[in-house]
C-alpha cells in the first residue's frame, strides 16, 4: 500500500487489510496525509460512494487512538438515516481501537448514550446543544 497507508495508526491499518482492501481511493490518499498534518483544515468534497467517510476518519481515528477520557470525535449529521449508517460502517473500526462508536439521537435509548469511554459520537447539530449542557 502507499505512504498515505502506512501513516496510519497500526490498528487502522490492520481494520482497512480486514475489509479486503487492495488499496485506498484517490480521495483518501490527498486526505489522510492533510488530516494527519493537523497544521490546517481539511475539507472533503466528492461524490456519492467515493470514500469521504473512511477518508475522514481513518486518519482521524489515527490521530486519536491513544488518547483516553474525553470526546475522540463529534461527528455531526443532518440526517438520522446517516448517523446510522455510519455507525454500521465505523463500528468495527471502533472496535479495533477499543473505542466505543455512539449514535445520539432521539431513537437511541438513554443507557446507551450514558456509556463511559471515548466515544466517535454521531449526532444531529441540535443535539450538541443538549450534549455541552449534560457534560
Amino acid at each position: 500500500m502507499s505512504s498515505a497507508y502506512n501513516s496510519l495508526d497500526p490498528r487502522v491499518r490492520k481494520w482497512v487489510y480486514k475489509q479486503g482492501w487492495s488499496s485506498l481511493r484517490p480521495l483518501q490518499e490527498s486526505s489522510i496525509p492533510a488530516i494527519l498534518a493537523r497544521d490546517r483544515d481539511v475539507l472533503i468534497s466528492a461524490g456519492t460512494a467515493a470514500g469521504k467517510t473512511e477518508a475522514f476518519f481513518l486518519p482521524a481515528c489515527s490521530a486519536i487512538a491513544d488518547l483516553t477520557g474525553g470526546f475522540g470525535i463529534i461527528y455531526i449529521s443532518p440526517l438520522k438515516a446517516l448517523i446510522n449508517d455510519q455507525h454500521r460502517r465505523l463500528e468495527s473500526l471502533g472496535e479495533a481501537l477499543e473505542m466505543q462508536v455512539t449514535p445520539w439521537h432521539g431513537d437511541v435509548p438513554q443507557s446507551k448514550k450514558k456509556k463511559h469511554g471515548q466515544p466517535l459520537l454521531a449526532s444531529y447539530l441540535s443535539h450538541l446543544n443538549h450534549l455541552s449542557l449534560c457534560s
